[in-house]
């Protein structure tokens, strides 16, 4: 049987040994005090990444069912979809499939999205909601959070939803400070996990939005979430697995330490670029707002990125992305995200630097 590759993708990401190790711990029933240890076990090492005092509850399901569900717990008129690229597009998409009015401020691919943008289509007036993708996987466009919450905050009543899927834990995110409303990721980006686990973190205002919604469903129901999150547990059946899974995750962060983390990601990301520049590749992103985690590198070259991919694969066993949505062979993305170092980080480019000639 042929090993499989290592994975360099945005995601699903390399998994360590050790999380593999964690996630075969036994079985336990999930509505007795074994589980309600391990739920609680995890919670103030999560705050504590997060930059957060609220609970953070945990989803059995990718991060699309608490994007969808933030939709039905936050939105009672309108909703702004912050859209510049596959992710960020497709929660405009998501919005209206939940029959809620909505409207998007639109820029292209490999594009960010700045403040006045947002400050120009709020003045439009009517939403009480606006979405954004933080770190674009599609583009590797990293927005500008802080500046964009507090252009959001220069208007009364609007709730802010941001996906951190491919950010969390990797670059620097204070929940509470920036004011966020709901922060939600995945596991299986920086985190480091397989994929089948999401994370929100919901504030006391959003909880008070939520009562006014009667649509709202019951699996991504936020105060069905904390109300079993007082008693250290979920609504639905939690992954048991990966939640041990994320309790070893945690405490390595945490032992690693964050700041640490933080440098870790930016050297390997940084050592990316240079490979890029190298080539005579360019960045998809545009200077300032590149992806901590993953690199987008713009196809200027013309190669045959899906030959490229497959022989990377076949000659050195590492599974880069050849590019996502319209994109697709116009772009291909390397990532850094996760558990990879200086050394594994150099291996993936050295592997490249093997095969690249051949296309060039």
């Amino acid at each position: 049987m042929s090993t499989k590759p290592k994975l360099f993708s945005p995601g699903p990401v390399d998994v360590a040994p050790e999380t593999y190790a964690a996630m075969c711990s036994p079985t336990i029933g999930h509505r007795g005090k074994d589980f309600e240890e391990l739920y609680a076990s995890v919670q103030p090492g999560l705050q504590e990444i997060a930059g957060t005092t609220r609970p953070v509850y945990l989803n059995t399901a990718s991060a699309w069912g608490a994007m969808e569900g933030s939709i039905r717990n936050l939105t009672r008129k309108k909703v702004l979809n912050l859209c510049c690229g596959a992710f960020s597009d497709k929660w405009y998409d998501v919005s209206l499939r939940c029959g809620k009015e909505a409207d998007k401020v639109q820029v292209e691919w490999g594009e960010v999205i700045t403040p006045d943008l947002v400050r120009a289509k709020l003045a439009e007036g009517g939403f009480d909601t606006v979405t954004l993708v933080h770190n674009e996987t599609s583009t590797g466009v990293l927005n500008p959070l802080a500046d964009i919450v507090k252009a959001i905050r220069e208007f009364d009543d609007i709730m802010i939803i941001v996906d951190t899927v491919s950010s969390f834990s990797a670059v620097p995110i204070n929940v509470d400070e920036l004011g966020i409303d709901v922060m939600l990721c995945g596991v299986q980006k920086a985190l480091a996990l397989p994929p089948g686990l999401s994370l929100m973190i919901v504030s006391e205002a959003a909880l008070e939005r939520a009562k006014e919604l009667t649509d709202r469903g019951y699996y991504f129901d936020f105060h069905e979430f904390e109300k079993n999150h007082a008693k250290n547990n979920t609504p639905s059946t939690p992954a048991i697995p990966h939640i041990y899974g994320l309790r070893e995750r945690v405490e390595f962060m945490l032992a690693e330490g964050m700041e640490n983390r933080f440098a870790r990601h930016a050297a390997t990301n940084a050592l990316t670029h240079e490979w890029v520049a190298k080539h005579g590749f360019k960045n998809f992103a545009p200077a300032g707002y590149e992806s901590k985690t993953l690199t987008c590198i713009d196809n200027n070259l013309e190669i045959d990125v899906p030959g490229f991919v497959k022989a990377v694969r076949a000659k050195h066993n590492l599974l880069i992305n050849g590019g996502y949505g319209k994109v697709k062979g116009l772009t291909f993305r390397l990532s850094n995200m996760g558990n990879e170092t200086l050394e594994t980080q150099q291996e993936l480019l050295d592997a490249l630097d093997d095969v690249i000639p051949d296309f060039l």
